[in-house]
């Protein structure tokens, strides 16, 4: 299966349990791997027959953004939800980062691999 890569996507937006995190945007970083056959849209040069990313990466820009989510738990799976019921991916890889949670760490996050079985 084909690879539409958007990496190190570094965006602002409420989401955390603490009250600072409730108030304060702080930086989310999203990587996603989107699985699809682009041959047709390869072959016909025509994107309507892939997915396409900039359409999608606006779409996960404003839902981190508008979003106020308590867990990164919640975040990566409606990402990953979205991007294969609302987009069409065959299957998604979601990672999820925040960059400032822990102290003594680079970040910390979550990555999950969905297909479209998962929400069925």
């Amino acid at each position: 299966m084909d690879k539409i890569i958007v990496k190190d996507l570094l965006l602002r937006g409420i989401l955390g349990l603490n009250p600072d995190e409730r108030v304060k945007k702080q930086d989310i970083l999203i990587n996603l791997v989107m699985f699809h056959d682009i041959t047709a849209a390869g072959e016909a040069d025509d994107v309507t027959l892939s997915i396409n990313y900039k359409t999608i990466t606006k779409w996960v820009i404003s839902r981190v953004e508008d979003g106020d989510d308590l867990t990164v738990e919640k975040l990566v799976l409606d990402l990953a939800r979205g991007i294969i019921q609302d987009f069409g991916a065959e299957r998604v890889r979601v990672r999820v980062e925040k960059p400032t949670a822990l102290r003594f760490a680079d970040s910390v996050g979550i990555e999950i691999e969905r297909s479209r079985t998962d929400f069925a």
